[in-house]
């Protein structure tokens, strides 16, 4: 696994051994099973953003802080040029750009999100996840089919879509090319 994923996990429990929480007890949390969640926390297995996203809610620190180890610093403003937002691999699938990472006090997460072509239309092959609060997806570039609750919803360029993202979610590019949305996360 990459030192990324190593590091994160080492955040991951460093926090909860400041909060006094056991394994099993995050582990209930998260509704994952004590080996997986252990298996996140040594950095064997790569935590998906939805959990890293609970996490960071409950340890109540930024999400910024659990993926690069630094503190948001700014209050006023933060400007990020085209291509400078701090990138996220996350997911083989998938790759984010989290637009809004050196910004303090966030009650959103704006991501930049890249979504590779898929190799075939089959939904099964699409991974889920399920966060709390809302998304608000807007695509930036060609289509992207979104599943919720296994209802999928086709995105074109200029297509926008918010949803309860306690709800089971993932998506998948469409027509053999690449897709991008800007995805907006609430608490």
């Amino acid at each position: 696994m990459n030192e990324q994923v190593k590091l994160i996990g080492q955040r991951i429990q460093d926090l909860r051994e400041i909060a006094e929480l056991s394994t099993e007890e995050v582990a209930d949390f998260l509704g994952i099973s004590v080996e997986k969640y252990i298996s996140y926390e040594k950095g064997e297995d790569d935590m998906p953003i939805s959990i890293l996203y609970e996490l960071a809610n409950k340890f109540d620190v930024a999400f910024t802080s659990i993926l690069s180890g630094d503190a948001p610093k700014l209050s006023v403003y933060q400007y990020v040029k085209a291509g400078q937002g701090l990138g996220v691999k996350r997911r083989e699938q998938y790759q984010y750009n989290n637009l809004a990472f050196n910004f303090a006090n966030k009650s959103l997460e704006p991501f930049l999100v890249t979504v590779p072509p898929s190799d075939g239309e089959d939904t099964n092959s699409v991974h889920l996840n399920s966060h709390p609060g809302q998304e608000f997806n807007y695509c930036l570039k060609g289509r992207v089919c979104i599943i919720i609750n296994g209802k999928e919803i086709i995105l074109e360029e200029g297509d926008s879509l918010i949803f309860d993202s306690k709800h089971w979610h993932g998506m998948r590019a469409l027509d053999g090319e690449e897709a991008v949305f800007l995805a907006i996360v609430t608490d």
